[in-house]
């Protein structure tokens, strides 16, 4: 319980804001925007981000290698680009490059780029789609690493489906 309280007010040992203080405005690169307009921002970026995956994934059954790989990693950038709204620019950033979460944030860069090499410039398909799917799934590890003990039970649930 005493984690749980501690993700959530900060750690006592001057880590990372909690989730109460870096929702709640801790970034005073935009102190002024309301919680209103900080969800708002959040769902507009958010549901953009979605809708370009998804019209990016309808393409690539139309052979548009090229327009799957724009579309879905500008996608993905748009829906990290949502969290932005709720924790302030530098607070993400700074979070997004925090010991915990490092290796999930340099794999899903790194699978957005080779996602966009494989579409545009290599131009093979498999590739492109195998990258996406790498994409997706750093994606998802990076995600959930904002939820308490998320991960923890991820890995157990695979290990317990592998055994």
């Amino acid at each position: 319980m005493d984690k749980l309280r501690n993700v959530l007010n900060g750690n006592e040992d001057g880590g990372e804001a909690g989730l109460v203080t870096s929702v709640t405005g801790g970034d005073s690169l935009c102190p002024s925007l309301s919680w209103q307009t900080r969800l708002t921002g959040f769902f507009a970026c958010c549901g953009i981000g979605i809708l370009l995956s998804i019209v990016g994934t309808i393409l690539i059954f139309f052979g548009n290698t090229k327009g799957f790989a724009i579309l879905y990693s500008i996608g993905t950038c748009t829906a990290i680009a949502s969290t932005l709204f709720l924790r302030g620019p530098m607070a993400q950033l700074k979070s997004m490059f925090k010991e915990t979460r490092i290796i999930a944030t340099i794999v899903m860069i790194v699978m957005i780029i080779l996602t966009l090499c494989a579409g545009l410039w290599w131009k093979i398909g498999i590739l492109c789609l195998l990258f996406c799917i790498l994409q997706f799934l750093a994606f998802a590890w990076y995600s959930i690493s904002y939820i308490p003990f998320a991960r923890d039970g991820v890995k157990k649930c695979c290990t317990s489906c592998l055994s």
